[in-house]
């Protein structure tokens, strides 16, 4: 199979500097909307990428719970790799890959647990299911078959009954907190249009810098 085919040819309208917001969570926010409205398939999807304390990455795709001038929210199981990554080597780079728009917006930066309270906000607004398959699955553990997590299941529906599912204090929310956040959009002739804002460090300054890439 020739994979190079077929090929797409992105015949998008320009993205130039006139079109950037100066603060790139509002420029987010709109290509979010706009993602949301273009019939993108789980716009808030986006892939995650770690490394072990010895620099080896590892990718998946995971759901963003929310967003704003702090960072960028998702949540997962403290047992998981990809907390077991971030607790020895808090870095991380996200995508969302908007290929119906033609888009990416690719983000790396630090990253810090939310606190217990955002964890706690976000867990009860889960659906009942979700809310005990935290309770039930070790995530990333090696399990010998699916009917031991079906068993667990069952286990978890009978102890909890109709009440309230507490919050597992091994679940929890991280946050990306960005140093790049790149805005890409595809061209005609793979002459996309890529535009980096960089957070200022220097002393005294604030904001973000804005700088085109060559594609």
């Amino acid at each position: 199979m020739n994979i190079e085919l077929p090929r797409i040819n992105y015949e998008r309208e320009p993205f130039s500097e006139s079109d950037l917001r100066p603060d790139p969570f509002d420029q987010f926010a709109h290509w979010f909307a706009q993602a949301c409205e273009g019939g993108v398939i789980e716009p808030n999807a986006m892939s995650l990428a770690t490394a072990s304390a010895d620099g080896r990455p590892l990718v998946r795709t995971v759901l963003l719970k929310s967003y704003d001038s702090r960072g960028f929210v998702f949540f997962t199981n403290f047992e998981s790799r990809k907390a077991r990554h971030i607790k020895q080597n808090p870095q991380a780079s996200i995508v969302f890959p908007w290929l119906a728009l033609a888009r990416q917006v690719i983000i790396s930066g630090s990253v810090e647990p939310v606190s217990s309270a955002e964890s706690l906000a976000y867990f009860l607004t889960r659906p009942r299911g979700s809310q005990v398959g935290a309770w039930v699955s070790s995530q990333s553990s090696v399990i010998t078959t699916r009917s031991l997590l079906e068993a667990k299941w069952e286990e978890m529906k009978r102890k909890f009954g109709d009440g309230e599912i507490p919050l597992p204090s091994w679940w929890g929310g991280f946050r990306v907190i960005p140093r790049e956040i790149e805005f890409w959009q595809g061209r005609d002739s793979r002459l996309h249009d890529r535009f980096l804002y960089t957070r200022r460090t220097d002393p005294g300054a604030e904001g973000w810098g804005i700088q085109r890439l060559a594609p």
